[in-house]
Order: C-alpha cells, then sequence, then structure tokens
C-alpha cells in the first residue's frame, strides 16, 4: 500500500514558519494563517528555476577559476593571481592550512554542489523511487554547506588584510571576482530553490 503524502491529505507546510495547515483546495492562492506566506503542495517551476541557476552557476564558474582574482603590486612588480595560483603561492610560503581552505571552499564546495544538484534533478526528473532517504540526505548536506559558501569571500578579505600590513604592497579585486561571487550566489539560489519533496513523490 503506497504511504499517504502530505499533498494527498491536503496538508500544506509553510517554507517560512513551518505551520501545518489543512487546505481543501489546490489554489496557488493560499497563504499561511500564521505569517501569511503563500502556500504551495509544491514549489512552481522549481526544477526548471533550479535547472536555470544551476547552469548560469557552472557558465559562471570556469571564468571564475580562469581568471585572476586578486592583483598585488609593489614597487618593483605587479601579479595576478587566479583561486589555483593563488592555492600554490600559498602553499609554497607555507601557509598550506589557509591554501587549503581556500581550495576547498573556492573550488571543490562549488563543484560538488551543483554535481550534487545536478544529480537531485536528474533523479527527480526520471521518477527515480529508490535511495530516497540518501538523496534527501545528500540535499540536506547541500544546505548546510551552502551556509559556509561565503567562507572564501571572508578568506579573501583576510589575505587581503595581511597584504595591506605591508608598507609597499597594495591589492585590488580581479575580474574574476565577480565571477565568483556570482558563483556562490547563484549556487545558493539553486539550491534553495530546489524543493526536496519532489525526490518522495514517486514513492507515495
Amino acid at each position: 500500500m503506497a504511504a499517504l503524502s502530505a499533498a494527498r491529505a491536503g496538508v500544506l507546510a509553510c517554507d517560512a514558519c513551518g505551520l501545518l495547515s489543512r487546505s481543501s483546495t489546490h489554489a496557488s492562492s493560499a497563504r499561511c494563517p500564521r505569517c501569511g506566506t503563500a502556500l504551495a503542495f509544491r514549489r512552481p517551476h522549481a526544477i526548471q528555476r533550479t535547472w536555470a541557476l544551476g547552469i548560469a552557476a557552472a557558465i559562471c564558474y570556469v571564468p571564475a577559476n580562469l581568471l585572476p582574482v586578486l592583483t598585488t603590486q609593489t614597487l618593483a612588480s605587479s601579479r595576478a593571481d587566479t583561486i589555483v595560483s593563488g592555492v600554490a603561492g600559498l602553499y609554497s610560503s607555507g601557509s598550506w592550512p589557509l591554501a587549503l581552505i581556500v581550495l576547498v571552499a573556492s573550488a571543490m564546495i562549488p563543484l560538488g554542489k551543483l554535481a550534487a544538484l545536478a544529480y537531485l534533478l536528474i533523479g527527480v526528473q526520471r521518477g527515480a523511487a529508490n535511495a530516497t532517504g540518501d538523496r534527501t540526505r545528500l540535499y540536506r548536506l547541500v544546505e548546510l554547506i551552502g551556509r559556509w559558501s561565503m567562507l572564501d569571500v571572508f578568506v579573501v578579505t583576510f589575505v587581503v588584510a595581511l597584504l595591506q600590513f605591508g608598507p609597499v604592497i597594495s591589492s585590488q579585486p580581479g575580474p574574476g571576482l565577480p565571477f565568483f561571487a556570482a558563483v556562490v550566489i547563484l549556487t545558493m539560489l539553486a539550491a534553495t530553490s530546489f524543493d526536496s519533496r519532489l525526490i518522495w513523490d514517486r514513492t507515495a
């Protein structure tokens, strides 16, 4: 016997305050009686919106890693660093913990989030009914990692602050920094726009 889903039972959960409400209609005009947030059994166009944001983030990911994100200048020379060259420079200077943080936060986490969201979206569109619990845990992990998505921005700020202590050293943001910020923002929006309830629709 198929499990009774909340949608079939006519129960709606508010995304803002979590209040459960019973609705006799699937009308999109239903609102939470406590906070007034619009209610829906499933987020409208969640799959299309998540794909669009994810593809946009993947496009921005390329220039974010190829273009310089930081330019340092001294009286004698000027150096423009990409994320990879910056990681290599930090590692060669002995700051390997900072290099590891920048590598994980800048390259591995955004790529991992994009791969995880693509896997979840493909599973939903194919109507996969297996490993629903694992896929739900994967989505929760993506949400948890999303809370630390701005970590690399703080790391870059910290490195810039250290450079400014030198009397003949100055630093400026490079053209790759806006693309990196776009990747961070777009991946966060893609994760929040995905409706994890779609994972369980096939089993219900």
